[in-house]
């Protein structure tokens, strides 16, 4: 398949720079692929449109302050890195700018000497493996010399960096946030688990490939990056009940389909199990969904491969006629966008 099928223009007026001041007030498109139909709301309507035993799984991740700025040790040159994924323990995977600068063994300072890195290899990508040397909590450290990165298509400074973590953020590990899960507040899901709603949690780590447009043509040749994520028994548990009872299952973002799909993809029987590790699982057109019903996701960017798995839930031509009535109607695009609710 052409990835060319799932591009379209959008206009960069279109692209939200900074969250609304009330998570909840955003649009939502409903698209109901039982008759094709689509109505606009608000986000804060979308109890309206659960029942009484839906499950609505959610992802626990938090994003943690990635980007870093410090100096080379031996020339006091200046070094921005952002850090992708921990590999193990101290040893970490990250990008350097500028990349020319960070050579094997070369040394970095960063936080008045909170943090020294170094260099210990290079993959074939150009990302570094780096070797973290520091006394306390990493992540502690790094929330007081970093920053949360935001995506390259948001060019305003966030003033509140919590704006760019869900209200249920506790894991830590992520470089991106789950965005379909920024429109809700804490009232909102009270409101949800009073009316008869299930909400459970997932974790999946959202990497730096959420923000990669594909790069070949042909969508069988592109390799998708890799995720760590963590379902545990309880929550399948809770799931496997819904799916055999005839309860929906409803998925707030694309991160979490992933994993409740990555999971019954390894079963026997199409249901859940307890599970941890990574996924680069690539959802296209012709997937054959075992666990998610219905989707909660934001509007994604041309020729990604979150515009791909939702055209694979619904259908590509519908979702394109979709994302350009969404233009038409001022709706905000991306991580502090407006929200679309596929059922």
């Amino acid at each position: 398949m052409d990835i060319n099928l799932f591009d379209f223009h959008l206009p960069s007026e279109c692209i939200a720079q900074k969250p609304l001041k009330n998570r909840q007030d955003s649009k939502m498109m409903v698209v109901n692929r039982n008759n094709d139909t689509i109505e606009h709301k608000n986000f804060c309507d979308i109890i309206d449109y659960l029942n009484k035993d839906d499950v609505l799984v959610l992802n626990n991740t938090r994003v943690i302050s990635a980007r870093i700025k410090g100096i080379n040790i031996e020339s006091n040159g200046k070094m921005e890195m952002l850090l992708v994924r921990n590999v193990k323990d101290n040893i970490w995977e990250i990008m350097c700018k500028p990349g020319k600068r960070a050579l094997i063994g070369k040394k970095f300072l960063f936080g008045d000497g909170k943090l020294e890195i170094e260099i210990i290899d290079i993959k074939d990508d150009g990302n570094r493996i780096a070797e973290f040397k520091f006394n306390g909590n990493i992540y502690e450290i790094l929330n007081e010399i970093g920053e949360v990165p935001l995506p390259p298509y948001i060019k305003e400074k966030l003033n509140d960096s919590e704006r760019y973590q869900t209200v249920y953020s506790d894991k830590i590990g992520s470089i991106a946030a789950p965005t379909a899960g920024l429109h809700f507040t804490d009232n909102l899901l009270n409101e949800i688990k009073l009316k008869g709603i299930k909400i459970v949690y997932i974790t999946l780590h959202v990497g730096l490939g959420t923000f990669m447009p594909v790069k070949v043509n042909d969508l069988n040749e592109h390799k998708m990056h890799s995720e760590y994520y963590e379902i545990k028994k309880e929550v399948v548990d809770i799931i496997n009940v819904a799916k055999k009872n005839g309860n929906r299952v409803i998925s707030v973002g694309t991160t979490t389909m992933r994993t409740l799909e990555t999971v019954a993809s390894k079963s026997d029987d199409g249901l859940l199990f307890e599970s941890y590790g990574y996924t680069d699982i690539f959802i296209k057109p012709g997937y054959n969904f075992k666990i998610v019903d219905s989707l909660i996701t934001n509007f994604h960017l041309p020729k990604s491969t979150l515009l791909i798995l939702i055209s694979a839930f619904y259908d590509r031509n519908k979702i394109l006629d979709a994302y350009s009535e969404a233009i038409l109607n001022g709706y905000r695009f991306f991580s502090f966008g407006d929200s679309m609710f596929i059922i």
